[in-house]
Formats: C-alpha cells, sequence, structure tokens
C-alpha cells in the first residue's frame, strides 16, 4: 500500500496537528482532530482582507481610502492589507513612504481592521462574525484579541474558507482576484523567518508564491498558488493551477520552536499533496 501524504504529519514534532487537503471545499482526505480550535496566527492576516473585500462590495469603505498619519504620504488601505503601507510589524509610526519595499507586519492589518470598525460604526469582530463567519458556517472560529494574530480556528472551518476564496460567493470574482494576485508587483521584501526576495509578491492578506525559493510551500506548488502560515505553526494554501486543490496543517507549537523542522516538513508535505491529488478530479 502507498503510504497517504498526510501521514508524513505523524513525524512532525508538535504536540497536536489536524490537516486536510480540499478542493473547492471537498475533503478528500484528512487526520488529526480537524474539529479542534488553534490560532491561526498570521494565517487570520487573510480573513481580515476578505472582511475588508466584503465591506468594499457593500460600500462601507473602499481600497482606495486614504489611512494613517499625515505624513504627506498616500497611503490607502489597499497598501495597508498588501504590506506595501511603510508601517514596520509593530510601530504605530511609518518607517517608509509606501510602494517602496514590501514591509511585512501587524500594525498595517491591526490599523486595516480599525478603519473597518470605525466606518462601520461596530466592532470588527462583530463584522467579521456577521460578515464572513456567520455566511460561512464557521461556527468554530473566533477572534481572541488582535485581528493580525489571534483568530482561532479549525481545519474543518478554514476548509470552508478556502473553498469561498477559490469560489466566492461573498464577494465577486474581480475582487477574489485581487485578493490572489500581486499588488504593486516588484517590491522587495522579507518573509518572516524564510528569507529575503528582491521580488516578493503579496495579495490583499494573501501571501503570493510567485518565484520564491526556498519557500514554505512545495517545489512543485505554481508561482500563483497563495495562502498564509503562521507564528503558531500553522500553514495553508491554495494552488489555482491544480483546479484549486488546497492544503491546511494546523499545530499548536509555535513556529520558531520548530522553524528549521517546518521548513523542510512543509514543503515536504505540500509536494506529497500534489503528488498524491493533483491528478484527481
Amino acid at each position: 500500500m502507498v503510504a497517504r501524504a498526510l501521514d508524513l504529519t505523524s513525524h512532525w514534532p508538535v504536540p497536536t496537528v489536524a490537516a486536510a487537503v480540499t478542493r473547492h471545499g471537498e475533503v478528500l482526505d484528512s487526520i488529526g482532530p480537524t474539529d479542534h480550535q488553534f490560532r491561526l496566527a498570521s494565517i487570520g492576516k487573510t480573513l481580515v482582507a476578505w472582511t475588508c473585500l466584503i465591506a468594499t462590495e457593500e460600500g462601507i469603505i473602499s481600497l482606495d481610502d486614504v489611512i494613517g498619519p499625515d505624513d504627506g504620504h498616500h497611503r490607502t488601505l489597499r497598501h495597508l492589507l498588501s504590506h506595501a503601507s511603510g508601517y514596520g510589524f509593530n510601530a504605530g509610526d511609518s518607517i517608509s513612504a509606501p510602494e517602496r519595499r514590501r514591509m511585512y507586519g501587524n500594525h498595517a492589518i491591526e490599523v486595516a481592521a480599525e478603519h473597518l470598525a470605525a466606518a462601520a460604526g461596530m466592532p470588527f469582530a462583530e463584522y467579521l462574525k456577521a460578515g464572513v463567519l456567520d455566511q460561512l458556517d464557521m461556527d468554530s472560529t473566533e477572534l481572541r484579541g488582535s485581528p493580525a494574530d489571534s483568530i482561532w480556528s479549525t481545519v474543518d472551518d478554514l476548509g470552508r474558507f478556502l473553498a469561498e476564496v477559490a469560489t466566492p460567493r461573498l464577494v465577486t470574482a474581480a475582487s477574489a482576484a485581487e485578493a490572489t494576485s500581486p499588488q504593486f508587483p516588484g517590491l522587495a521584501g522579507i518573509v518572516p523567518g524564510v528569507g529575503r526576495f528582491d521580488n516578493c509578491p503579496w495579495g490583499l492578506g494573501f501571501e503570493i508564491r510567485g518565484d520564491k525559493s526556498p519557500h514554505w510551500t512545495g517545489t512543485r506548488n505554481s508561482d500563483a498558488t497563495y495562502g498564509h502560515f503562521g507564528g503558531a505553526g500553522t500553514m495553508a494554501w491554495t494552488d489555482p493551477r491544480l483546479d484549486g486543490l488546497s492544503l491546511v496543517a494546523l499545530t499548536d507549537l509555535p513556529f520558531d520552536q520548530w522553524a528549521d523542522a517546518a521548513l523542510v516538513e512543509w514543503p515536504r508535505l505540500s509536494d506529497a499533496v500534489i503528488d498524491e491529488f493533483a491528478g484527481t478530479r
């Protein structure tokens, strides 16, 4: 018998792991407690961006809204969601002008969520729940702190979200395409814990694989792959060139406690998943 790809997670040095391979909402395989709540960490940034897109289509905010300190720069919501705003990781002040480089961080996402909350006249957590979580039956997902790194969820719920991104019903196909394609292309930047890249593409909330090498996705993932990994030891991607094949793997061991192993095991698992499921329909 040929071992299934997800069995590779049994060797990971983590207390708890759950994972699933999906395509447009169909679960192709899963392993571990897929209903167990894990902290998503930075994967939650993709949920923040999706919530903002819903609000733009409802006319509450716009991606062109100018946000941030009055420092002479035209800094927009689009800049914030694609880490092109010039904000530092956690700093309240801007470090550079927008569109100079890809400066990944939590602060820009927090500012984006605050902007939506102010415009909507309701806490961001309530808008997230009403606009996204309730609509997608993500009943085990909740915001417990900063929207940039403190959303908790399950493999089951995250699979539902990835299905929405691949085949959207809460936003238009055009909005979904913007979220999952490079914004302000050509910017250099750093993927924390992975490396610096002269071309570091990012969509709206979603990291785009592009030609980054090495990378936390697989060597066989296409350059159009989008997703995110989190400092809580979590990862999720979708490859649109593989008919929306998606992988979610959540753990409860912080990334920095097994970074060297994770950057070997995540690509290995990703390649094995592609080997096993890329040809299935």
